[in-house]
């Protein structure tokens, strides 16, 4: 049985990441650091945190680390605030598990993610990668979805439309550019944090089921 530290436990993917390692007897304990409180569970601890300021805790003590963090320019409401939320709090997560013994790390990343991408929000997604990559880690696992299926707490317009769309053109489209359930990728970087491959491995969107 593993420990188990979810970054991002209120969002899509987190949520889900999050009932699975809690229903897995694989997992003896979930520590989920939030801004705001989670249901209480037996094996959760919830530790309340300012991601912009981490303290040092015991709890940072685990096995293994899953980090959906993530959020849109939109949203974020500027390139600064959206680059503080996708690259430096999940590195800050990563560091301070790493400092404490955690071997496996998987990350939540996107379709095209790349350091030398023209958009910002992949080319974001890809420093972090690059970033993660350098904090060595025995594994490292990025999970690379494409559009996300599944319903949010906020409502985000743009990928809504981009729902419909994708889901219309659905039969037609290769397999790496049809939208994946949130579920899906959850399934994906639990199994990653758990089975702790060594070496760095990608999961492409098409990989993911």
């Amino acid at each position: 049985m593993k420990t188990l530290l979810l970054a991002g436990a209120t969002g899509l993917v987190g949520g889900e990441v999050l009932r699975l390692a809690l229903a897995d007897p694989a997992v003896k304990r979930v520590v989920a650091p939030t801004r705001r409180p989670l249901a209480a569970h037996p094996k959760l601890e919830n530790p309340s945190v300012d991601f912009a300021a981490l303290p040092a805790a015991t709890w940072w003590a685990v096995d293994a680390v899953v980090c959906t963090l993530g959020t849109t320019r939109r949203q974020a409401g500027s390139d600064a605030a959206f680059r503080r939320v996708d690259h430096d709090y999940p590195l800050a997560v990563a560091a301070q598990a790493r400092a404490a013994g955690a071997a496996a790390f998987a990350f939540n990343s996107s379709l095209g993610a790349d350091p030398q991408a023209r958009t910002f929000y992949l080319r974001v997604k890809g420093e972090t990668e690059a970033a993660l990559g350098r904090l060595g880690f025995p594994s490292l696992t990025v999970v690379r979805p494409g559009l996300l299926g599944g319903r949010r707490a906020e409502f985000r317009p743009g990928e809504r439309v981009a729902q419909i769309l994708l889901g219309l053109l659905h039969p037609l489209l290769p397999r790496r550019y049809r939208i994946v359930p949130a579920a899906a990728v959850a399934r994906a970087l639990l199994a990653a944090a758990l089975a702790a491959p060594p070496g760095r491995h990608f999961v492409e969107a098409e990989a993911i089921r």
